[in-house]
């Protein structure tokens, strides 16, 4: 295979289609007025489906077709429960329980149980009632993923406060807090500086950590569209990706029939040395003469530690820590200094690191030193894996909300908040391995695969006396990470809710779905629906005025004066306008920092120390998955038919004396797996697994300040099996 996507993609998605219930079915719902289920790029809405922000049509990639073709399928039976057990149902892992079909009704498994048993929605809502009701407040967590709407979000956060707890996270606790908490530092806003629209005014992309052609394929278009203009584009990843390199866009003719050209330079540093090779690139800018000094004189704080820094610090220190020859890095720093605007984006490859905030910082200050801030065409772009986690963090799922957000709610619904701050994503999650949570709530995700040490994070759910899900579909989560009593209500999809609802891209640009009508016949019920039930069980009497909770369109009335920049969401019920989150993107100098200026930060070079035998891992996602969901065992970019494989180059194979389909024991701190060796395109002393299989071997070492698990960092070793 000589470049990705192309007639392969085209293929898989009519089989897909037809898997689905057939092409015309299909197409109908992929064409809905809906937000796309996938990553937070920004597709759908009342432009309808398979359009982006800008309008633009056909936009759709392999993982919306996959997420689209999942909720199509049929509900599992009663029948699929009464024959597998628990072991049955772990065995088959995350693809196998994907394949089971959608939950079409509530499912219980008490103290002793041995499988899933079906029962009533009035016994599971009285269950999970019954079990927060007698819980106090500060033993419990609410958890949200990012397929969450921001109504569903919004209300969450709101009962969960009235009930009287700030233990309020999300999944992005786990993949892109390090980059709020840095993006704070530089410009007051933990989300993008820019829009989907700057990607077409930039000279320049960097893209680090980052593998979009598997996991945001659309963005691809807009580094394929940025080099026809004549722009750049830098990678920065430890492995040579295929599908950063040549892609064939299905939607694009001329790209289809000849391929195209994704990166004019690939830089593949060590695993977990990103600050040297940043530090380096930046090192080199200052020395051309290329930082933007009026800029960085009126607009900026800090640069003056940075540049002395930068000065102590030699090349060869640099390009020997990140393993990238000065040549380059020369060539990288040539490009950046003839740029007059770039665009920084980047994923979990710099944020999955125990620095992940200086990851970002280091990143940032070559931006800031260049002027890339505050302007049209360039800034700053953390890549969010998920189609709304961005907006349920903009919705109040976090354990801390902001005083003005804090003010306004106690206002709206005449409630005190808690005091303090929650438990975050991570602390949840220690507090039930301690004994110390009796009832948690997840609305929609994988909070077991999500996190790392999975043997630790089983243990830590299954002492939780009651965990209640809101779900779309079977999960290794709901079989290995139950509580003592684990309760599964069946959720509806974003398009086949009977009421409207918003959700908001990487671009802070809030999307309205118009919902729809349910594949199949079942007992399914609206997030809003099903958290309105469980919360007249939970708080008092009259507490709220439920049916009007239950109203999207007065949930939606409400956050136009709760969520700081949602106003415009007051009149999308009548205007169908869609918006822009204010005070966000910056296309003027004007920064939310208690100065008034963008920060530059000194990250600090973490020495990499390894003995002989030691390799540095990190854990990535297939082209057939979707965060923590597996849909094919293939990774035909990589060439594997198998996800149970260690990636390593051939050079350490041959210096470990080991060979490609040799069974070999991985071991790290938190344990060891069996798999097998392939040999890949990778940075020598470095390593790749799959996550969320991999999990199990991931310590539990975060990044202190964001609370990142460093799921991309992993010290193992290697040996015949």
């Amino acid at each position: 295979m000589r470049s990705a996507g192309g007639l392969a993609a085209i293929v898989y998605s009519l089989a897909k289609a037809r898997e689905a219930g057939g092409l015309v079915k299909f197409y109908k719902r992929m064409r809905a007025r809906n937000a796309c289920k996938t990553c937070a790029l920004g597709m759908g809405g009342q432009q309808g489906g398979m359009t982006n922000e800008a309008g633009r049509f056909p936009e759709v990639c392999k993982k919306s077709v996959q997420a689209q073709a999942g909720d199509m399928a049929s509900p599992l039976t009663v029948d699929t429960l009464e024959r597998n057990d628990f072991a049955s149902l772990a065995a088959l892992g995350s693809q196998g329980l994907e394949r089971l079909g959608r939950i079409g009704f509530p499912l219980l498994a008490g103290p002793g149980d041995d499988r899933f048993s079906r029962i009533s929605w009035q016994e599971a809502l009285e269950r999970a009632g019954d079990a927060f009701a007698a819980t106090h407040p500060d033993q419990t967590f609410f958890y949200s993923s990012g397929r969450a709407s921001n109504e569903a979000a919004f209300l969450m956060q709101l009962v969960a406060r009235a009930y009287g707890t700030n233990n309020v996270n999300n999944c992005s606790f786990y993949c892109h807090s390090a980059s709020s908490v840095a993006l704070a530092d530089v410009y007051g806003s933990g989300t993008s500086s820019v829009t989907l629209e700057d990607l077409g005014h930039a000279d320049l992309a960097v893209v680090a950590g980052a593998n979009p052609a598997s996991n945001h394929p659309r963005l691809i278009t807009k580094l394929v569209e940025l080099r026809r203009r004549g722009g750049k584009v830098i990678i920065i990843n430890p492995l040579r990706e295929l599908g950063l390199e040549r892609f064939r866009i299905p939607s694009d003719l001329r790209s289809m029939v000849f391929g195209s050209t994704v990166s004019d330079l690939y830089l593949q540093p060590r695993v977990g040395s990103d600050v040297a090779l940043l530090k380096a690139i930046l090192k080199g800018v200052v020395e051309r003469g290329a930082c933007d000094q009026s800029f960085i004189e009126a607009h900026t704080d800090g640069w003056a530690a940075v540049r002395n820094d930068l000065a102590g610090a030699s090349w060869a220190e640099l390009a020997g820590a990140c393993g990238v020859d000065e040549v380059q890095i020369s060539r990288a720093v040539e490009m950046i200094a003839g740029a007059g605007r770039g665009i920084m984006m980047w994923a979990m490859g710099l944020t999955h690191h125990e620095n992940g905030v200086d990851n970002v910082h280091a990143l940032s200050n070559i931006a800031l030193a260049r002027g890339w801030l505050g302007k049209s065409g360039a800034g700053l772009l953390p890549i969010r894996g998920h189609s709304n986690v961005q907006g349920v963090g903009s919705c109040g799922v976090t354990p801390k909300l902001k005083e003005a957000f804090a003010a306004r709610l106690e206002d709206a619904y005449g409630i005190e908040l808690p005091q303090g701050t929650g438990l975050d994503t991570y602390h949840s999650m220690t507090a039930a391995a301690d004994g110390r949570i009796h009832a948690a709530l997840m609305l929609g995700g994988n909070l077991f695969a999500s996190n790392p040490d999975s043997r630790w994070a089983s243990q830590a759910l299954g002492r939780i006396d009651t965990t209640v899900y809101v779900s779309t579909k079977l999960n290794e989560g709901h079989v290995r990470g139950r509580g003592r009593t684990c309760l599964v209500l069946p959720a509806l999809a974003r398009d086949e809710e009977s009421q409207a609802t918003t959700q908001e891209s990487m671009f802070n640009f809030v999307r309205l779905s118009d919902g729809g009508q349910p594949a199949h016949r079942s007992e399914m019920r609206s997030e809003v629906e099903i958290l309105a039930s469980l919360a007249e069980r939970i708080l008092p009497a009259g507490r709220f005025d439920w049916e009007r909770l239950r109203s999207h369109a007065q949930l939606r009335a409400e956050m136009s004066h709760v969520v700081p920049g949602y106003s415009g969401l007051a009149g999308i019920n009548s205007d169908k306008r869609e918006f822009r989150v204010e005070g966000r993107t910056l296309h003027e100098p004007v920064f939310a920092t208690q100065s008034g200026r963008a920060g530059f930060a000194v990250p600090s070079l973490r020495p990499i120390h390894l003995a002989e035998d030691q390799m540095r891992l990190m854990t990535i996602r297939s082209e057939g998955q979707f965060n923590t969901v597996v849909y094919e065992q293939a990774d035909p970019y990589r060439g594997n038919r198998r996800r149970d494989v260690v990636m390593i180059s051939a050079g350490d194979a041959s210096r470990l004396g080991l060979r490609e389909g040799q069974g070999v024991v991985v071991e790290a701190e938190a344990g060891c797996m069996t798999v097998s060796v392939t040999l890949a395109d990778i940075r020598q002393g470095s390593a790749a697994m799959y996550y969320p299989e991999a999990n199990q071997i991931v310590p539990r070492r975060l990044d202190p300040r964001s609370g990142t698990p460093a799921f991309k960092s992993v010290v193992v070793s290697l040996r015949p099996a």
